[in-house]
């Protein structure tokens, strides 16, 4: 039901993803050769933003018996923790910034303000999810162990609940996250053994401590008269990050048009079907500045996915030359409005709680599921995968309108 086979799939050959690939790398460094002075200022800008924004709000709930203050504090803190969740955090523990050579902003010292301790997180996500991305049974942000996102995993009853599942991730993301490494499934599974988890826990463990101490005693308890209004704002702030981050995170992972691959595309994978597994597997969202540095810049997903360690700053540029690339090679660059990639995530995670007998698409041409087998009822091969979607949705566009005038 996924794709195995993705040369054939996006209707190149071996010649067109290796050009393709080529072309990429040299991207890369064009880019890296251009770094310098201007992108140094923009991450310390960032830091010193964040940083104001946190203090802001942790001065204006001191006096947060006022509404007003309340509302402001809460608001700035809510602010903060999204640019230091998302533009930071992420972004410095990719190892974006290590060419700069600061020990106080590089991947092996950085730890963000949430639960997820940085080697597990960098572990399940720099590693696992970008070098397997969407590979079905091997990346297990897939659905993130709880969501049925793909046909390719089979319905079970507990996927009827899967709408309530869903809001409840939103909402705990940074747990979810935090957990995700940890994989205490695996133990009950004999995937993983006790001894092998009890690390992971344990610093796990660590991180929560001292997150919530902070969060829910340190800052609460400085406020004095005013700690239960502190400790509901510091909450009500981590729910907003919470919600953010999972909004715009499967925003880029989980739209129509994001495929999903079986294991055979590993074998004797080339850097240029690398590359390609990324553009196909992944979306961006249509953003101007303020959302783009919101999302930490991941409103560029496939630009983040090609080059997951270039400066978030430069995906900007990087996207005009990646669009340029897919025009070249007939590809699609999955893109639309942020409304509307969240709506279609939205409708595949309730469209699948459903047993697949209810659902109309079949198992190799529906939004959220493909494989190369879609094309095979197409008489005659397409140029390259976009003129065959095109071709595909114009042709049911007519077989929907004949049906109608019948």
């Amino acid at each position: 039901m996924a794709i195995s086979d993705i040369n054939e799939y996006a209707h190149l050959s071996d010649t067109d993803v290796e050009a393709l690939g080529a072309e990429l790398d040299a991207l890369r460094r064009r880019v890296e050769a251009e770094l310098g002075e201007r992108d140094v200022r923009y991450l310390r800008r960032t830091i010193l933003a964040q940083r104001a924004l946190e203090a802001a709000g942790r001065l204006a709930l001191f006096g947060s018996r006022r509404r007003s203050l309340w509302l402001a504090g809460t608001a700035a803190l809510a602010l903060s923790k999204i640019i230091e969740n998302m533009e930071l955090g992420h972004n410095v523990m990719h190892g974006q910034w290590d060419w700069m050579n600061d020990p106080e902003i590089h991947s092996t010292s950085w730890e963000w303000d949430m639960v997820c301790a940085s080697p597990h997180w960098k572990h399940s996500h720099n590693y696992i999810h970008h070098k397997y991305t969407n590979i079905v049974g091997m990346d297990d942000d897939v659905g993130y162990k709880v969501l049925r996102v793909t046909r390719d995993e089979p319905w079970e009853p507990r996927r009827l609940f899967q709408p309530v599942s869903n809001l409840v991730l939103a909402a705990t993301f940074e747990w979810g996250i935090g957990l995700h490494d940890i994989n205490i499934g695996g133990v009950r599974k004999g995937e993983q053994t006790w001894a092998e988890t009890k690390p992971k826990v344990k610093l796990f463990a660590a991180k929560i401590a001292k997150q919530v101490a902070k969060d829910y005693v340190l800052f609460p308890v400085l406020s004095g008269p005013n700690y239960r209004h502190t400790l509901t704002a510091n909450a009500t702030a981590n729910l907003i990050r919470n919600l953010w981050a999972y909004v715009v995170i499967f925003c880029g992972h989980f739209p129509d048009g994001a495929e999903k691959f079986t294991v055979d595309t590993l074998e004797s994978e080339t850097r240029g079907q690398w590359y390609l597994r990324q553009m196909l597997g992944t979306a961006n969202f249509d953003a101007g500045p303020a959302l783009a540095f919101l999302s930490g810049n991941l409103c560029y997903q496939i630009e983040h996915h090609l080059y997951p360690d270039l400066p978030s700053n430069r995906l900007a540029e990087v996207a005009v030359t990646v669009r340029e690339i897919c025009d070249k090679y007939d590809l699609p660059y999955n893109t639309d409005s942020f409304t509307l990639q969240y709506l279609r995530t939205l409708r595949t995670i309730n469209k699948l709680a459903l047993p697949d007998s209810w659902l109309l698409d079949t198992v190799d041409d529906a939004p959220e599921t493909t494989s190369e087998r879609r094309f095979d009822a197409m008489p005659t091969r397409a140029p390259g995968l976009r003129t065959a979607l095109t071709r595909m949705k114009t042709s049911r566009a007519s077989r929907a309108l004949r049906a109608r005038k019948l």
